[in-house]
């Protein structure tokens, strides 16, 4: 079994995943290969909280210039983790 750090990579804070931390759920980077179950455990693991339900998608990496030079950004994994009434992720908290 892996290490809860190798699968939580970071957490995605933007202005949609902000707005979904009222509903109680977060949004973290997770590692490509992570399935539901051990991103579950991973949270649970790393912030001694209870998750209700765990959602992924695949994010293609968009393509990109400079000058003439053309490549594409990094495919990611994002999970959106629901929690269970009652539990908060402390790291999250000066956010909402």
């Amino acid at each position: 079994m892996r290490a809860p750090q190798d699968i939580i990579i970071a957490p995605l804070i933007t202005e949609k995943t902000t707005n979904l931390m009222a509903e109680n759920k977060y949004t973290f980077i997770v590692a490509p290969d992570a399935n539901k179950i051990e991103i579950k455990q991973a949270v649970e693991k790393l912030f001694n909280v209870k998750v209700e339900k765990v959602n992924t998608l695949k994010d293609r990496g968009k393509m990109r210039r400079m000058g003439r030079f053309e490549g594409r950004q990094s495919d990611r994994k994002k999970a959106i983790v629901t929690l269970k009434p009652g539990y908060k992720i402390p790291i999250f908290e000066g956010l909402e």
